[in-house]
C-alpha cells in the first residue's frame, strides 16, 4: 500500500491489503445498520420531528441508516451558524486555515475505508469506485490548500500610481464571499461533496452542506471529518433532507453568499433561477451532467477502445455525469470494434456492489430502475439491443435495482435518446463515414462535458482541437470519458455542463469562492 496511489486510473490493479482493509471495514459498517443520525448545526446534533429511512439499493430491504428530515427552521439556523461564525473564520491567517483543512484530508485518509464501505452499501459502488470516490476527496481538499499556498493567500502587490509628491501602495486581495452552500449528488457524495466543502474553507467562507436523499451517510461520515479537525462552531454544517423543502429554503435563503451544486441540469438550471431572485449577483457554481461522446478512427487500437468505452459506459451503472453514452466509429472499424465492445460488456459481472469481483451493482433508487425500462423499450423498438436491455430480478438480484449493461444499435439520430442524458448502463453506437461526420454529431448537444478518442497522433490533436468539452482523453484504455483526477485532470464542462469554465483540481478554481478587492493607500 506505500508505494500504491490509489486514482481512478490506478485502481484495476490494487494491492492485496486494499481487499483485506476493505472488508473489515465493511463488517464494521454492517454492524452499524439501522443507526439514527442527526444533523451538525453550529457544532451540535440536531434530530428533526420526522426522519427517513436509507435504504441498500442492492437489497431494499436492509436499512442502512435513519436520517433527519429537515426543515425550512433547520435551513434557516444552518445558514445564521454559518453567518455568525463567518467573521471569526474568514479572519483566521490562510495559513492557520490551510493547516486546519489539510489536518481534514489527512482523517479522511485515515477513515478511508470505513466512508468506503457506507459508499459501497449506499450507493452501490463496487468497492473499488468506492474508494477512488473517498480518495478524490482529500485529494481535492488538498489541492485548495495548495493553491491557497502557491499564491501566498491571494496578496499581490500592484503597480504604484504616478504621482508626483505622494506614494501609491496598491494590493489586489482575494477575499471570501461569506456563507456558502454545497448540495451534492448521489453519485460522488464524497469527492463532489469534499471539493467544494474545502475549497469554500479555505477560501474562508463558511459553510452549509446538503446530500443528496439516497446518500446521506457517507456526507455525515465527511462532515465528521471536518469537525474532528478542529474547525470552529459554525464554520461546517450539515444538514439532510428533502429537495423540495429543505434545499429550496437554503437556496432562498437571503443570508446565503454563493453556492455549489452538482447534479441533473434541469434541477441546477431552476436553482440558478431561483438563486438570481434575490436583491443582487451572487456567485453559483453548476456541475450539470454530460452526454459524453467516444470516437474511434479507423486507425485506432481496437482493443484500446473497447475496453476504455466499456469502463466508461459501466463503471457505477452508468450513473456518472461524465459516463460514455454515445459511440462514433468509423465504417471500417465498426464491426470489429463494436463485436469486442459487446463481447466485453458481455464479461462483466452484475451483483453485490460490495463482492471482489462484482463490477456493476445496481442503480440508485426505483426512478433509475423505471427509467432503465422505459429507455430500453424505447431503444428496442427504435433499432437493435446488441447485449442487454433487460432488469436482473431473479435469485440475488430480487430485493435490488439490478439493470443488465446495454449497448443499442442502429438506432435513427433524430431519437431523443441521443440528445438525453439518461445516467443509466446504457450505450448507443453509430457508424459514420468520417472523422468529421463524427464529431459534428459528438459536438451536437448541448452538454460539453467529457469526450474521449482512439486513433493516430496526428487525428488526436485535431481531435482536441475540434471536441466541444472541458475534459478530454486519447487512446486511455483505463477510460474513454471517464477517470479526471485533481491536478492531472481537472473536471468541468461547457456549454450546459458547467457554468464557470474553471475545472475543479486545477489552476482556477479556487478563486471562484472569493472575490477581488483593491486597497490603495497614499503615504
Amino acid at each position: 500500500m506505500s508505494t500504491f496511489q490509489l486514482t481512478y486510473a490506478t485502481m484495476f490493479d490494487p494491492p492485496e491489503e486494499l481487499h483485506t482493509r476493505y472488508e473489515a471495514a465493511l463488517a464494521e459498517a454492517r454492524a452499524t445498520l439501522g443507526a439514527e443520525y442527526g444533523m451538525t448545526i453550529n457544532g451540535e446534533e440536531v434530530y428533526a420531528k420526522h426522519t427517513f429511512k436509507s435504504h441498500n439499493p442492492a437489497n431494499t430491504e436492509e436499512i442502512l441508516g435513519l436520517f433527519q428530515t429537515g426543515t425550512a427552521e433547520d435551513a434557516e439556523n444552518a445558514v445564521a451558524a454559518a453567518k455568525a461564525a463567518f467573521p471569526t473564520w474568514s479572519r483566521t491567517p490562510w495559513q492557520e486555515r490551510v493547516q486546519l483543512l489539510n489536518k481534514a484530508a489527512d482523517i479522511i485518509d485515515e477513515r478511508i475505508f470505513d466512508i468506503a464501505a457506507a459508499t459501497s452499501l449506499e450507493v452501490s459502488k463496487n468497492r473499488m469506485e468506492a474508494l477512488g470516490d473517498v480518495a478524490e476527496a482529500p485529494a481535492l481538499i488538498r489541492w485548495a490548500c495548495d493553491e491557497m499556498e502557491r499564491n501566498q493567500g491571494f496578496v499581490t502587490k500592484m503597480g504604484e500610481d504616478p504621482l508626483v509628491g505622494y506614494h501609491a501602495r496598491n494590493y489586489s486581495v482575494l477575499r471570501p464571499y461569506g456563507v456558502w452552500l454545497v448540495i451534492s449528488p448521489f453519485n460522488f457524495p464524497a469527492a463532489l461533496t469534499g471539493g467544494p466543502v474545502g475549497a469554500a474553507l479555505v477560501a474562508g467562507n463558511t459553510v452549509v452542506m446538503k446530500p443528496a436523499t439516497d446518500t446521506p451517510w457517507t456526507v455525515r461520515l465527511l462532515a465528521e471529518c471536518f469537525v474532528d479537525a478542529g474547525l470552529p462552531e459554525g464554520a461546517v454544517n450539515y444538514v439532510t433532507g428533502s429537495g423540495s423543502v429543505l434545499g429550496q429554503a437554503l437556496v432562498d435563503s437571503p443570508d446565503l453568499d454563493g453556492l455549489t451544486f452538482t447534479g441533473s441540469y434541469d434541477v441546477g438550471m431552476g436553482i440558478f433561477r431561483s438563486f438570481a431572485q434575490g436583491k443582487y449577483i451572487r456567485p453559483t457554481i453548476l456541475e450539470l451532467g454530460g452526454k459524453n461522446p467516444a470516437i474511434v478512427s479507423r486507425h485506432a487500437d481496437v482493443e484500446c477502445a473497447a475496453l476504455g468505452i466499456v469502463r466508461s459506459a459501466f463503471g457505477l451503472q452508468g450513473q456518472k455525469c461524465s459516463a460514455c453514452s454515445r459511440v462514433y466509429i468509423e465504417e471500417p472499424l465498426y464491426d470489429q470494434t463494436v463485436d469486442r465492445i459487446v463481447e466485453l460488456t458481455s464479461e462483466l459481472r452484475v451483483g453485490d456492489p460490495t463482492d471482489r469481483s462484482t463490477y456493476m451493482g445496481p442503480v440508485v433508487n426505483s426512478w433509475a430502475y423505471r427509467d432503465f425500462l422505459t429507455f430500453s423499450d424505447e431503444l428496442r423498438e427504435a433499432g437493435t439491443i446488441l447485449t442487454g436491455g433487460e432488469v436482473l430480478t431473479e435469485g440475488d438480484f430480487i430485493n435490488g435495482y439490478f439493470c443488465s449493461p446495454t449497448i443499442a444499435a442502429d438506432v435513427p439520430l433524430e431519437h431523443r435518446l441521443w440528445k438525453h442524458e439518461m445516467f443509466l448502463p446504457i450505450t448507443l453506437v453509430h457508424k459514420v463515414e468520417s472523422l468529421e461526420e463524427a464529431m459534428a454529431l459528438a459536438n451536437d448537444v448541448d452538454y460539453g462535458l467529457t469526450s474521449g478518442f482512439y486513433g493516430d497522433e496526428e487525428e488526436a490533436s485535431w481531435f482536441f482541437d475540434n471536441t466541444q468539452a472541458g475534459v478530454n482523453y486519447a487512446n486511455r484504455p483505463q477510460g474513454a470519458t471517464t477517470g479526471a483526477w485533481p491536478g492531472f485532470q481537472p473536471f468541468g464542462g461547457w456549454k450546459g455542463s458547467g457554468s464557470s469554465g474553471k475545472n475543479a483540481g486545477g489552476y482556477y478554481y479556487l478563486q471562484l469562492y472569493m472575490h477581488e478587492q483593491i486597497q490603495t493607500l497614499i503615504e
